[in-house]
C-alpha cells in the first residue's frame, strides 16, 4: 500500500476535509462497549485533552452518556468552545425501513441532547440492498432538514458501496467506517474508497491491544520513541484516515493523541502494510449480500 497522505504534523486541531466540505477532526475518541459514568468521564477526559470528535452508536447505548458529557463541558468550559466546534458521530442499528431510521435519527438527536448529529451512518450492510437504498434515503432527508450535517456508512465492502453508487444517490456516503490497522489494511476497499473521495474511518485502529507484542511493533515503537498505540495512530493518519483510537483511561486518552513527534517513514510504513493477516477484532460484514 502507497503512503497517500504527505506527512505533516498531525494534532487533536487537526481536520480532514469530506467530499461535501464538512471538516471533521483527524482524531476522535471510540466509546465501544462503554456505558455511564466510565463512558462519560472517558468523553470529559477527552474533551479535556482537545479533542473535539466523539464515536457513538444507537447500539452501544451511550449516547445519552456521551451527549450529556459534552453539554455539560460545553457548560461550563472557559475556552469558548461551543456546539459546533464538536463532532458527534452516531449510527443506526438496524437497516429496517425508511420511517424506522427516520425515527431512528430523531431519537438519537433525543438522547444526546446535541440539537443535530454531524454525521450519522449505516452501522453495517445487513438486510439486504433494498433496505440498504432505503434507508439511505432517509439519510440524504435528514441531511436536507439539517438533523445532520453529513452522512456515511459503516462496514461496507465493495459491492455496497457500488450499489449504493451505482443508485445515483443525491448524497454520496462521505465517510466509510471499517475495522482497519496494520493487521487487517484492506488495500481494495480503502483504495476504491479514496478513488471516490470516500473518508476511511479506522475503527479498532489499535487493534484492541490483541497486537501490541508483535515484534515488528516493539521493533519500531522503540525505534520512534514512542507506544505501540501511538504507533499505529500515526499508522492510520499517514494512510489518510480517521482513527478512532478507544481508552476509558485519562492517561491513554492523553498519550494515543500525542503523535506529532514523529514520522514513519516509506519503508516503516510498508513494513508495518506487510503484517497484514486479515485479522478481525470482532464483526466484519463487508461480504454480507
Amino acid at each position: 500500500m502507497a503512503l497517500i497522505q504527505p506527512v505533516k504534523n498531525f494534532s487533536l486541531a487537526s481536520k480532514k476535509k469530506l467530499l461535501d466540505n464538512h471538516r471533521m477532526p483527524l482524531i476522535q475518541l471510540g466509546v465501544y462497549q462503554t456505558s455511564g459514568k466510565e463512558c462519560s468521564n472517558a468523553v470529559t477526559y477527552a474533551l479535556e485533552a482537545g479533542y473535539r470528535g466523539f464515536d457513538s452508536a444507537e447500539w452501544y447505548g451511550n449516547e445519552k452518556a456521551v451527549g450529556s458529557a459534552i453539554v455539560n463541558f460545553l457548560d461550563n468550559n472557559k475556552q469558548g468552545i461551543e456546539r459546533q466546534h464538536i463532532w458527534f458521530t452516531t449510527k443506526l442499528k438496524d437497516n429496517s425501513s425508511y420511517d424506522e431510521t427516520r425515527l431512528a435519527i430523531r431519537r438519537s438527536i433525543h438522547k444526546s441532547g446535541l440539537g443535530y448529529l454531524d454525521l450519522y451512518l449505516l452501522h453495517s450492510p445487513y438486510g439486504g440492498p433494498e433496505k440498504r437504498l432505503e434507508c439511505w434515503r432517509a439519510i440524504e432527508d435528514a441531511i436536507e432538514l439539517r438533523e445532520i450535517r453529513t452522512g456515511g456508512v459503516s462496514n461496507f465492502g465493495l459491492r455496497h458501496l457500488k450499489e449504493l453508487i451505482d443508485s445515483n444517490p443525491r448524497h454520496l456516503p462521505s465517510v466509510n467506517q471499517i475495522e482497519v490497522h496494520p493487521f487487517n489494511v484492506r488495500p481494495e476497499l480503502t483504495a476504491f474508497c479514496n478513488e471516490y473521495s470516500i473518508t476511511v474511518e479506522a475503527y479498532a485502529p489499535l487493534a484492541r491491544a490483541l497486537r501490541m507484542n508483535h515484534p515488528v511493533i516493539k521493533e519500531l515503537s522503540k525505534h520512534y520513541g514512542c507506544t505501540p498505540a501511538q504507533l499505529l495512530v500515526r499508522w492510520s493518519l499517514q494512510h489518510g484516515y480517521v482513527p478512532l483510537p478507544k481508552s476509558v483511561r485519562k492517561e491513554r486518552i492523553e498519550e494515543n493523541a500525542k503523535i506529532s513527534n514523529f514520522e514513519i517513514t516509506n519503508d516503516d510504513m510498508e513494513k508495518m502494510d506487510a503484517l497484514d493477516e486479515y485479522l478481525v477484532t470482532d464483526w466484519d460484514p463487508t461480504d454480507c449480500p
